[in-house]
């Protein structure tokens, strides 16, 4: 059917209207409306201010669940053993290797406390303790990712955090093991069938039954994002993700069905989720854009492909790589594949980008499942800025002063006159105080 066709924007660089065109393309405006704002605002006031019986009132309003207590929303730590024990060999152990690369990568995350010593016996320098207490929110229903699990978890349990609670929504009452003996696997020892804009409430807020934690993370939809972006400042949270982004850059000599199929990878996350592919071979562009066409029909998510490809996606003729790099720059891509010859040629020129996956055979979805580094990238052009979540968001940076008596008199003379140039006297007196 003509409508089941993928037609992504085509784009040429150095055209008059390539900057308008990649500025539309690249549009994304992830504030909620003013519905969803007034919604998750009247959900959030009453989940802090009514605790557990707004949290249950929710929770059988929006999951269809049936308890009468927060108690019945609790899963504890044999529950989730339960769980792990329960799966297939090859499930197991599909998700014990993926574990065990995460980890091992996060490990080498772990930043340790520093300090050196001036002449005069001065001692500076910084401490790194993990966060009290973290809140990971993991979606539920039939859109649930046990990878998300131990990308979200592994990094705060190897930080040292000494509690993560985890929120899961169960609509229905439908509970996915995966994701459970994901939970198992990742250190996390007690989880809440509750979700949606409540369950961010009860953990930036506390409720009885829901401690309240020192930091969010962890993907959800609108009312989440929304939810997640109001408690802000109670709580830290990891940051609001955009759609899904993927962007390939080729020389043209991988098989175009190897490029469809990694579009395709993040295209059927959902309708909003972004696939572009660059080259400056005009030829190759056609050739991937036929491979898309032939092999849509065994998508199962085609219909979420195509509305994201037509709607987001794009095929950019460049002129040689070095316009690509420029490119990618100015997107600044959630996931980069360099599907070229010499990856680490091309890698120097590129400064903008969540995660880079270089070489042919360095797929995306290696990376979202068992690679080892976080799948948790910034998206809607935030790498220009932002970092992949790691250990280091769940530990905090302490610095640490100690003077010497002479260090204090030397320095003082400078905090003095400094003090007094704002006009803060105290400040200069304090200072002065310890003046030999």
């Amino acid at each position: 059917m003509a409508s089941e066709m993928l037609q992504p924007s085509r784009l040429v660089y150095g055209s008059e209207t390539f900057k308008q065109q990649l500025d539309t393309l690249l549009a994304w405006e992830s504030v909620s409306d003013a519905n969803v704002q007034q919604v998750v605002t009247d959900i959030v006031e009453r989940v802090r201010n009514e605790g557990d019986s707004a949290l249950l009132e929710f929770t059988r309003k929006f999951d269809h669940l049936t308890a009468t207590s927060a108690e019945e929303l609790i899963l504890n730590k044999e529950r989730l053993q339960q769980a792990l024990v329960s799966l297939s060999d090859e499930q197991r152990n599909a998700l014990e290797i993926a574990a065990a690369r995460i980890r091992s990568y996060h490990e080498k995350q772990l930043q340790q406390d520093w300090s050196f010593q001036e002449e005069d016996g001065t001692v500076l320098g910084q401490r790194f303790t993990p966060l009290d207490r973290v809140g990971l929110y993991v979606p539920g229903g039939q859109a649930a990712y046990p990878s998300s699990v131990l990308m979200n978890a592994i990094p705060a349990n190897v930080a040292g955090v000494q509690e993560v609670v985890m929120v899961v929504p169960t609509p229905g009452g439908e509970l996915n093991e995966l994701v459970l003996a994901a939970a198992a696997l990742a250190g996390v020892e007690r989880v809440l069938t509750i979700g949606g804009a409540q369950a961010i409430a009860a953990l930036a807020y506390g409720t009885e039954s829901v401690p309240a934690v020192d930091k969010i993370v962890g993907p959800g939809n609108i009312y989440v994002a929304t939810a997640k972006r109001m408690v802000f400042g109670q709580v830290g949270i990891d940051m609001i993700a955009g759609p899904s982004e993927i962007l390939v850059i080729s020389d043209g000599k991988t098989d175009p069905d190897w490029i469809a199929m990694d579009l395709f990878s993040q295209a059927e996350h959902d309708e909003d989720a972004q696939a572009i592919l660059i080259s400056p071979d005009l030829e190759f562009l056609d050739q991937v854009q036929e491979s898309m066409n032939r092999l849509l029909p065994t998508m199962e998510r085609k219909g979420i492909i195509t509305t994201s490809v037509n709607d987001r996606g794009a095929l950019i003729h460049v002129p040689d790589m070095k316009a690509g790099a420029e490119v990618v720059n100015r997107i600044a891509p959630e996931h980069l594949e360099l599907s070229v010859e010499e990856p680490e040629e091309l890698l120097s020129l590129i400064r903008h980008a969540g995660a880079i996956f270089m070489g042919r055979y360095t797929a995306e979805a290696l990376g979202d499942y068992c690679a080892g580094p976080n799948h948790v990238l910034p998206t809607s052009g935030t790498a220009r800025f932002s970092s992949p979540l790691g250990v280091y968001d769940f530990q905090k940076k302490t610095s640490l002063i100690h003077f010497s008596e002479a260090g204090a008199s030397k320095a003082g003379q400078v905090a003095s006159v400094l003090a007094r140039g704002e006009g803060l006297t105290a400040h200069a007196r304090s200072a002065e105080y310890r003046i030999k």
